[in-house]
């Protein structure tokens, strides 16, 4: 869980250059704030990334940061699953998780800026108004979900839109089609 508790001694090891890929293993989510400090440490240390089973929401976005991003080899079913506020269209799908998009779309998810949407839609801040503070509207189970699953011949990418309502059974996302993770940058060779 990417919960932003271990960033500085994180952040430490990757300071002393002996790191070369930042290895996720079965981590199934965290908050906004932990994602984009992660993927900060990891995009300035110039690190690779690879998973290895589950990466989910804010573990997806430390995922992204990587110089390169892989699936790591063996028998296991490899998955990440990027959060989305909405069903993402052909044309979003191309673009969103190439370079700088990355970081429009974590934006999506960071308290700060859907406390400043509130500001811009009303006057005054969330506190001033009386309400409650802004929290992370990561849902959970909720967004796109690229998988690879060994065979004898290699591997078969997937592509999944997970509403949320399916829980952990990912059988019951709907399949997209023409969502190769290589061609939309969420892997790269």
């Amino acid at each position: 869980m990417l919960d932003g508790t271990a960033i500085k001694a994180f952040t430490e090891h990757l300071g002393k250059g002996t790191v070369r890929t930042v290895v996720f293993e079965d981590s199934f989510g965290g908050t906004a704030e932990a994602a984009g400090a992660y993927a900060e440490a990891i995009r300035s240390s110039g690190v690779e990334t690879e998973i290895r089973g589950q990466c989910l929401a804010a573990c997806a976005y430390a995922f992204l940061a990587g110089k390169t991003h892989r699936f790591g080899d063996g028998f296991q079913v490899n998955g990440v699953l990027l959060p989305v506020a909405a069903r993402p269209t052909a044309s979003e799908l191309a673009m969103r998780w190439r370079g700088g998009e990355v970081h429009k779309t974590l934006a999506e998810f960071s308290p700060a800026s859907a406390s400043a949407s509130a500001s811009a839609a009303g006057s005054g801040s969330a506190a001033e108004l009386g309400s409650e503070p802004v929290k992370d509207n990561w849902q959970p189970d909720h967004g796109v979900l690229f998988t690879a699953s060994p065979t004898l011949f290699g591997y078969i990418y997937n592509a999944f839109y997970c509403d949320g309502t399916q829980g952990r059974d990912f059988t019951k996302c709907e399949r997209l089609s023409d969502a190769d993770p290589f061609k939309l940058g969420v892997l790269t060779p």
